[in-house]
This record gives C-alpha cells, sequence and structure tokens, in this order.
C-alpha cells in the first residue's frame, strides 16, 4: 500500500455509515509519509518512524519496494476539493479536456489525471523518487496504474519522457522499478511492453494460472509460458524472468481463500449495491458458495489453495504473496475492500490455518535453496551448447514428449514440466557454473485421477517431495519411484519430484515405458476441434 500523505475521499453516505477510505491510492504530499502510520506523533516523528522501519527491515535482510502513486491525486474531478495543485496550477498538474478545460481527462477512475507531459510536474515526480532512494532509503517502486505515466496525445508510449528520465537518472535507474501495466483508458493494458529496466506485475499470468486450475479448456499452452517466466512477454524485449511478477491475488481482489470460496463477488458491505468491484475473478467456489460444512468440500477448497501456491513458487520469475494468504485470510468474498478499516480488511494474526502457513513456509524453503526455479535466464527448450540435456522438457501422462497436437487440444487439463539442474548456463560470482537437482513437476487440473509415467531411462531414480492431495502437501517420508513407474495425480492436485539416483542425460529422456495416451475423442465442428470429456457438477446440494 501507498506510503505517501494521502487523503481520503468518500461520499457522506459512505462516511456516515461507518466507511473510509483504507487504502491510501489518494495521495496529496509526494515527499511526505502518511502521519496515521505513525505511532510516535504527526509533527515530523513519521519521518523518523519510517527511517527506522527501513533500517530494521534492512536489517533482517528483507528490501523495501514502495507502492507509488502518481497517476491521480486526491483532488478529484471538476466537483472535487481544492487542496494544493488545483490551486497553484490546475492546466499544470492536470490532464484537461481541451475542448473544455473545466473538466479532467480521467485514465484513472478517480476522476482526474496526474500530468506529466509537464516539465514541473514531470520534475516533482522525479524529486519525489529521489527523495524515497536517498533519505528514505527504500530499494524501489511499484507504480500504480504505471500506463497512465506515459501517455501523450496519442496514447501509451514507450519513449515518453518519464521513462527516459528515469532511464538516464544516476539514482532512479538503479532501484527496483515494477509496473501495474494498465490503467483504465483506451490502449491501457500493456502487460509485456514496458522498456527495459521494468519489471511488472503479470496479469497474464494471474488470470491464466487461475483459470487453469477451474477447470477451463484449451489453457495448458499458456499455463506453460507462465510456468517458465512468460518468454513470449518478455525475452524478445532483452528483460529475463524476473521481469515477470507473479501473482494469484493482490489486495484489490479476491484472497486467495476467498478465490476458492466463491464465485462472484459478495460487496455488500461497501454501500454500492454490489456494483463496485471486478465482476472478472476467475474464481469457482468448489460446489457452494461461501463457507460451508461439507467436508469433501473444504478438503478440495484446501487443495486448491495449496495448488495456487505450489504453481506460484515452482513458477520462473518473481513470487508475490498477498499478505495474510499464507493462513487463508478471508474477505468474506470482498473483492474491493478499499473502504473497510474493520475486520473484512485487517490482518489477525492469531488465527492463522497452521497447516497452510507450514506449507507455504517450505515452498519459500525451497525455492531459496534451489535455483532452477528461480533463473536469471530464459530455458531454450533445446540441447544446451556443450550439453545432451534439455534444460526443460514437457510430458504428457505417458511419459512422451507433448506433440503439437496435444498442445493445440482444448481438452488436456494437465502436464508434466521438467527442469534440468544440469544444463545452466548460469555461472556464479566466481564464474563457475551454478548446479542444481533436477526436478520433475505434475500439474493435474482435470477432476479425475490421472496416472503419469515417469520419463527417463532404465535404472532412474525419483523421490516424490511434495504431493497438494497430501494435507501437509510435502510428504513427511518422501516416496522412492523408478523411472517407468506410475504416479496417479488425483483429480485437481500438484506433485512434484526430484532426481535421486541416475544420470541427468538418462533422465531427461521420454520414459523407457512411455505408452500412448488414450484422449477423449475429437469432435470437428464448423471447422473448429472440440472435446467432449464428462463435465464436473459445479453445485452441490
Amino acid at each position: 500500500m501507498p506510503a505517501s500523505a494521502a487523503r481520503p475521499r468518500l461520499n457522506i453516505s459512505k462516511i456516515s455509515v461507518g466507511l473510509r477510505n483504507y487504502w491510501g491510492y489518494n495521495t496529496i504530499g509526494f515527499l511526505a509519509p502518511e502521519a496515521k502510520y505513525s505511532s510516535s506523533g504527526d509533527h515530523g516523528q513519521q519521518v523518523i518512524e519510517f527511517k527506522s522501519m527501513v533500517r530494521n527491515l534492512h536489517a533482517a535482510g528483507l528490501e523495501v519496494i514502495l507502492d507509488v502513486v502518481y497517476n491521480h491525486t486526491a483532488e478529484g474531478n471538476h466537483l472535487g476539493p481544492t487542496l494544493s495543485f488545483r490551486g497553484v496550477d490546475n492546466p499544470a498538474y492536470y490532464r484537461l479536456l481541451p475542448e473544455d478545460l473545466r473538466f479532467y481527462k480521467d485514465f484513472t477512475g478517480t476522476g482526474n489525471t496526474f500530468n506529466l507531459l509537464h516539465p514541473r510536474t514531470l520534475q516533482l515526480v522525479m524529486d519525489s523518487l529521489r527523495y524515497w532512494i536517498n533519505d528514505m532509503k527504500v530499494d524501489g517502486f511499484r507504480f500504480d496504474l504505471a500506463s497512465t505515466l506515459a501517455r501523450d496525445m496519442n496514447g501509451v508510449n514507450k519513449l515518453h519522457a518519464f521513462f527516459e528520465t528515469i532511464h538516464q537518472d544516476p539514482v532512479i535507474s538503479q532501484v527496483k522499478l515494477i509496473a501495474e501495466p494498465w490503467d483504465v483508458g483506451e490502449g491501457g493494458y500493456q502487460v509485456g511492453n514496458f522498456p527495459v529496466l521494468w519489471a511488472e506485475w503479470n496479469g497474464k499470468y494471474r488470470d491464466e494460472v487461475r483459470r487453469f486450475w477451474k477447470g477451463d479448456e484449451g489453457h495448458v499452452g499458456e499455463v506453460a509460458y507462465r510456468l517458465t517466466g512468460s518468454p513470449d512477454l518478455y525475452q524478445t524485449t532483452g528483460r529475463r524472468p524476473y521481469a515477470s511478477i507473479n501473482f494469484v491475488t493482490a489486495h484489490d481482489g479476491f484472497t486467495l481463500n476467498d478465490l476458492v470460496s466463491y464465485n462472484d463477488k459478495h460487496n455488500e458491505a461497501n454501500g454500492e449495491n454490489n456494483h463496485d468491484g471486478d465482476n472478472n475473478n476467475n474464481s469457482w467456489n468448489c460446489g457452494v458458495e461461501g463457507p460451508t460444512d461439507d467436508p469433501e468440500i473444504n478438503k478440495l477448497r484446501e487443495r486448491q489453495r495449496r495448488n495456487f501456491l505450489a504453481t506460484l513458487f515452482l513458477s520462473q520469475g518473481v513470487p508475490m504473496l498477498c499478505a495474510g494468504d499464507e493462513w487463508a485470510r478471508t474477505q468474506h468474498g470482498n473483492n474491493n475492500a478499499y473502504c473497510q478499516d474493520n475486520e473484512i480488511s485487517w490482518l489477525n494474526w492469531e488465527h492463522k490455518h497452521k497447516g497452510l502457513f507450514d506449507f507455504t513456509k517450505k515452498l519459500i524453503e525451497l525455492r531459496r535453496d534451489h535455483p532452477v526455479f528461480r533463473r536469471p535466464k530464459f530455458f531454450q527448450g533445446r540441447r544446451i551448447r556443450g550439453s545432451e540435456i534439455k534444460d526443460v522438457m514437457w510430458f504428457n501422462p505417458g511419459g512422451n514428449e507433448m506433440s503439437d497436437e496435444e498442445w493445440g487440444a482444448s481438452f488436456v487439463r494437465c502436464l508434466g514440466v521438467m527442469l534440468s539442474g544440469d544444463t545452466m548456463d548460469v555461472s556464479n560470482f566466481e564464474g563457475e557454473p551454478i548446479r542444481d537437482d533436477t526436478f520433475l513437476l505434475l500439474l493435474n487440473a482435470h477432476h479425475e485421477p490421472i496416472p503419469f509415467v515417469l520419463p527417463g531411462q532404465e535404472h532412474i531414480e525419483w523421490l516424490l517431495l511434495l504431493d497438494t492431495a497430501a494435507d501437509e502437501g510435502f510428504l513427511k517420508e518422501p516416496r522412492k519411484l523408478a523411472s517407468g513407474d506410475e504416479v496417479e495425480v488425483i483429480g485437481r492436485a500438484t506433485c512434484l519430484l526430484k532426481l535421486e539416483a541416475g544420470a541427468h542425460a538418462e533422465a531427461c529422456k521420454e520414459s523407457w515405458k512411455k505408452r500412448k495416451v488414450a484422449w477423449p475423442k475429437i469432435e470437428k465442428k464448423a471447422g473448429k476441434t472440440s472435446s467432449t470429456p464428462e463435465k464436473e457438477a459445479v453445485k452441490k446440494g
């Protein structure tokens, strides 16, 4: 959330029922921390306290990424209050409609758009960024509605002065720059289009992973891109996998628990008759809307939460976990809780879902300990120079490499991906190649169990470490398996295996016991290919 000084802005009807703008996305002071967050006073003490916070986080090994809002201010549209910029120089600080200068261009959905086409306004933003870096010692920024910042008269422009000024600045260009790559204006969705030096909230990752685990057809190819750092978005522009900030949930939207518990938003508490918030959530309630006593549905929801978390932390790129998801925090179906300064939004540190919390910790430890899950280079999908091993391989349940027909088949909802730790063309600071274990990730978003034939030549041994069908997720006693064995991945589950014995070159091959997969019959209608699998019931009781 933003830390800059802001002014809450809500209509009287909301204030009268105890609601207020809780998130702080109405900035009015770009060079001052918000006083209400301070526990020691608001006459300069908030500055001292913020610096102390950053210093202590750094001492704990944590970087500080600041959420900044330069796309609009708290002054709203032409009916809003005059607090600062409007009274100083309205046309310099805001984008106005040329046909009637009383009114504001609104690419943000807040009533106004800050005018970064004016040199003094752009200078203010740069001065603010340098202040937070030099004085407050933050390590980077997440730019709210960043597409707005790059708009000129013709739309979003990758050569905008905003980018050029940041890229040539010796201070700002050296910190982490993360874009929320969209706004509400025409052509505002810019995922994959920001320049070098920039990382992005990968909205396509969120949407495709949600659709895949919901069981939607025809998403296996898209999910493969997202698992490997989204090379279709970032590789051709000279960026690396860490340009992709992967996330399943964020502050604006469902929590992870609500993502698997609600089909529809429930924002009645916001006082707008449930008209606010996004209707396109790609969520699935697993059979009942909201809380239930049905043990089977609750068990499926727990497994789905583990599936999302495992996918997030085992994907290339940078994982972003929304606070509270690690213990199944709920907002009771509210996907736009910006005005809820109460139990709906608060984090209750005393009510942890210990099983999910421990599972998340172990996932983070696994990712930390194994560089194969956080490569600084994209996979090539072929044999690497000086090696007979492919750095990544894709398998169907029969132990065969995926065919073009299978990639394009709408009914395919399962996938195996092998990440080779012996082909990493990456060196450490001493110039030595980084080596790691080889892992096999099996994903089954189908509602029925699917047996996977383990790849590799004879005498290869695998170790099953993780199975989201298990209550703990990680197995207390990892299970040894051999290449050619079948591993049954139950409906809507994830398994992770590690190469335990045998040569990498022999493991990174199709199974010596590979078999033909009996896929559903494909029907062709009106020139299109569609499948006819049995549909899963959505409602119970």
